[in-house]
C-alpha cells in the first residue's frame, strides 16, 4: 500500500525468503502505486526482490501504463472474471526454482464491488484441465473481495481442490487462518503491507473528515509511516499439493509481530 508498504516489502522480502525457505512468492500489488494500481517499475522492483507472481484487484487498471503492462507481463494477473476484452489474464501456470508447477488463480468478488461476472464460474474455468497433485504441484487462489461471506464460500467451494485460498482487498489481517476439512489452507484477508496508523492505508485526516462531515476536504494520499508487512506462509504436501501447515506473518510497523 503506497510507498511505505512497497519500500518495506522490497527491502525485507529477500530476508524473509531466506529465513522461511520460501519456494514461491505471490504479492498482491494493486495499491502499490500511490494507493491505486501498479507501474512497470514497481513490478520490476518486486520481481527483483523475490516475487514470482503479482496479483491485483479492482484497481487493476488505475495507472495509465498498466494496459500495455498486462499485455507484456504474464506474471502480472488481473481478476479472471473481468470482461474477456480486458488485456491480461486471470491465471497462470508457473514453475518454482525446483521445476515444480504452481497454478495461480485470481478472481474478484461481487458484493460491494463493481458489477462483474460470476467468480465461481471464472475459477472453474481456470481450473479446467489442471488437477492438484497432477498437472499442478500447488494451486494458489487470490480472491479479492469485500464480503467475508463470499470469501468463506469460495474457500469451501474450492476445499480439497486447491492448496490455499487467500482473501485480499480489505487491508486488515484476519485471525482465522486455518486448514479446511478437505485440506485447503484459508484466510479471509492477508492484510496489507503498509502503515497501520491510517485508515486502511490512507493518511487518516481526509478519510476521518469525510466520515464525520460527509463532505470531501482534499485528496486521499497513502500514509507514510513505518509499514507492517502482512502475509501468509503455506507448506504443501509434495504428494497431494494440499496444505500441511499455514502460518500468518506480521513484521515491522505498529502491529504485533508474529513469532
Amino acid at each position: 500500500m503506497g510507498r511505505s508498504g512497497r519500500t518495506a516489502l522490497i527491502e525485507r522480502l529477500p530476508g524473509l525468503k531466506k529465513k522461511h525457505s520460501l519456494d514461491f512468492i505471490v504479492v498482491n500489488a494493486e495499491n502499490s502505486a500511490g494507493g491505486f494500481g501498479v507501474t512497470p517499475r514497481i513490478c520490476d522492483d518486486l520481481f527483483d526482490a523475490g516475487a514470482d507472481v503479482l496479483t491485483t484487484g479492482n484497481h487493476a487498471f488505475d495507472q495509465r501504463d498498466e494496459i500495455d503492462l498486462y499485455r507484456k507481463e504474464n506474471r502480472l494477473l488481473r481478476p479472471a472474471n473481468f470482461p474477456p476484452s480486458n488485456p491480461g489474464r486471470g491465471s497462470g501456470l508457473y514453475q518454482d526454482a525446483e521445476g515444480r508447477n504452481v497454478l495461480v488463480i485470481h478472481a474478484q468478488g461481487q458484493r460491494g464491488m463493481a458489477p462483474i461476472d460470476d467468480p465461481c464460474a471464472a475459477v472453474e474455468d481456470q481450473l479446467d484441465g489442471v488437477k492438484l497433485g497432477r498437472e499442478a504441484d500447488a494451486i494458489i487462489v487470490d480472491f479479492h473481495a469485500e464480503a467475508t461471506s463470499e470469501k468463506y464460500s469460495m474457500g469451501h467451494f474450492l476445499d480439497g481442490r486447491v492448496s490455499v485460498v487467500v482473501g485480499t482487498h480489505t487491508h486488515v489481517p484476519t485471525a482465522d487462518d486455518q486448514i479446511l476439512p478437505g485440506g485447503t489452507g484459508y484466510i479471509t484477508d492477508l492484510g496489507m503491507c503498509g502503515d497501520y496508523d491510517s485508515v486502511i492505508g490512507m493518511e487518516k485526516s481526509e478519510p476521518v473528515h469525510r466520515f464525520a462531515s460527509k463532505m470531501p476536504g482534499g485528496r486521499f494520499s497513502p500514509a507514510a509511516g513505518p509499514a507492517t508487512i502482512c502475509g501468509l506462509i503455506v507448506e504443501t504436501d509434495p504428494k497431494t499439493g494440499l496444505a500441511k501447515t499455514i502460518e500468518p506473518i506480521r513484521t515491522g510497523g505498529r502491529l504485533r509481530a508474529t513469532p
